[in-house]
């Protein structure tokens, strides 16, 4: 059976439409699972939609419509942009659904069980758009340091889950797995705020009626964050299935926003613990997405659609741009300007041309017929380094460091043929060696790039000659050398990546 890999993401508020944040976070885990797919791996991939909570409430009163609309019509945006990017997606799933009622109410009735939860009054300052509480040491100016709008005071009787029970445990357990959060400042960030001691939380509502009812009272639902972080376990049957729960749990890998770190980081793998069950194997942390300098928002009305830049670079150059500029990890700066110029230089000018340039030659010095690459070519180690390095990098969710790589093999491709001035040589074993290296050069550049630009690559892939698709191949062995067979027809076709001028 083979190895299986679940990835999920964050699942989305649906108060406000998707924005290339999303997007980008999305399309990171997209590449990430097709990686392990040409791995010959058994893939789980997860996404959705968050739809409970008092923010999607006024949201829903804002619009006029009932939050269960509200949750309706965003959730259809949401998989209507991921239908746009690309996304294969393995799971959407929505916290309005009964599967996920019936599986927050199983994890957190075996917390109760264990004596972890318990009713106790609270109050406090609560910020509607992080759906969370804050102190007064933590707010900005006397505002939210996420949003940096006002908080409201809060005070009702709740259930709390006894998190500062929990300290010891988790820090056991950070120690005794230390690649769990990555990379290693945010793993340090997490302990950092273990250490510095937790407070019992409070995990439901009676002032809001929209959320998953609390099993052993009614008059209460839980608090979103505490119905949300469940999705993960939902997906693959927590509570129902545990076959199907047993197998993918360990094999869980969550790519999140940095904003997000103290629930997956500290509350999740604390709730987890008091139900009896592992925390996750990994929790990869990213940085924001930034317009101009800052995070995109409702409230600063930064957002952009992911459908805006998609008709001016199509989806993969949407998605190569967002997966090549932004290191995960770091915070990265948005701008038109500079996914111009990448699409441009990498795209346009690198891959594009290297393949037209290629396919011209063959049809004028070899009958349009693509001859087989020698064994003995200067680019098959150029190849082999360019593979150990980008199956490192994807490893790591490093997708920058892994196009970066693979890119090196297009230059040096582009470099052979310059030396070599194939175009002014007489038809012959010579031409043939350079071309079919080529050739073998935009095999290999098709699979290797296939997670990023699937549709692109595809037709790279048709364009050769080959039969199937690209994300069909096995790895390590489709990024060996010789795989182009020779004797195929080579389709110029139009440029792969038309070269786009500034606005």
């Amino acid at each position: 059976m083979a190895r299986p890999f679940y990835l999920t993401t964050p699942i989305y508020y649906v108060n406000d439409a998707p924005h290339i944040g999303h997007a980008y976070t999305t399309i990171v885990g997209d590449a990430v699972s097709r990686w392990h797919r040409l791995l010959g791996e058994d893939v789980f991939f997860l996404t959705g939609t968050d739809e409970h909570g008092l923010k999607i409430v006024r949201a829903a009163e804002a619009n006029g419509v009932s939050p269960l609309e509200q949750a309706d019509r965003t959730s259809a945006r949401f998989l209507q942009a991921w239908r746009q990017l690309d996304i294969s997606y393995d799971d959407f799933i929505r916290t309005t659904e009964p599967r996920h009622g019936r599986a927050v109410g199983a994890l957190l009735q075996a917390i109760y069980d264990n004596g972890h939860i318990e009713l106790d009054s609270y109050e406090g300052l609560y910020c509607v758009a992080c759906e969370a509480y804050y102190v007064e040491a933590d707010l900005v100016e006397g505002l939210c340091p996420i949003h940096r709008r006002p908080v409201e005071a809060f005070a009702e009787e709740n259930y709390f889950f006894r998190l500062s029970r929990f300290r010891q445990p988790l820090l056991d357990w950070f120690t005794t797995h230390p690649d769990c959060i990555r990379p290693e400042a945010k793993r340090n960030e997490a302990l950092g705020l273990i250490r510095a001691g937790l407070d019992d939380i409070s995990i439901s509502r009676t002032s809001i009626s929209w959320g998953v009812p609390v099993p052993w009272d009614p008059a209460h639902v839980f608090y979103v964050w505490y119905d949300a972080l469940v999705n993960y376990a939902t997906a693959i049957g927590y509570g129902e299935d545990d076959g199907r729960f047993e197998r993918w749990w360990p094999a869980v890998h969550h790519l999140i926003g940095k904003d997000i770190l103290r629930f997956h980081c500290v509350y999740w793998p604390a709730m987890l613990l008091a139900a009896g069950v592992d925390p996750p194997r990994r929790i990869q942390v990213h940085g924001y997405l930034l317009v101009s300098g800052e995070k995109m928002s409702k409230t600063a009305f930064n957002q952009i659609a992911p459908a805006d830049l998609v008709t001016d670079f199509g989806v993969d150059g949407y998605r190569y741009h967002f997966l090549r500029d932004i290191p995960l990890g770091a915070d990265g700066d948005f701008s038109f300007e500079g996914m111009l110029a990448r699409y441009n230089a990498d795209l346009a000018n690198n891959l594009g041309n290297l393949l037209s340039r290629v396919a011209t030659i063959v049809a004028k010095k070899c009958g349009g017929t693509g001859p087989a690459p020698s064994p003995d070519s200067p680019l098959a180690p150029v190849a082999a380094s360019a593979y150990r390095d980008a199956a490192d990098a994807w490893e790591r969710m490093a997708t920058s460091e892994a196009l970066d790589a693979t890119w090196r093999l297009v230059r040096e491709a582009n470099a052979h043929l310059e030396a070599n001035e194939p175009w002014k040589a007489e038809p012959g074993p010579a031409v043939d060696a350079v071309l079919g290296s080529a050739l073998e050069v935009l095999r290999i550049v098709a699979v290797l790039a296939s997670p990023a630009m699937p549709g692109a690559c595809a037709e790279l892939w048709r364009r050769l000659g080959l039969t199937g698709r690209p994300d069909d191949q096995r790895l390590p062995e489709a990024a060996g050398w010789g795989g182009y067979p020779g004797g195929l027809p080579v389709d110029k076709g139009g440029p792969l990546f038309p070269r786009l001028q500034p606005a």
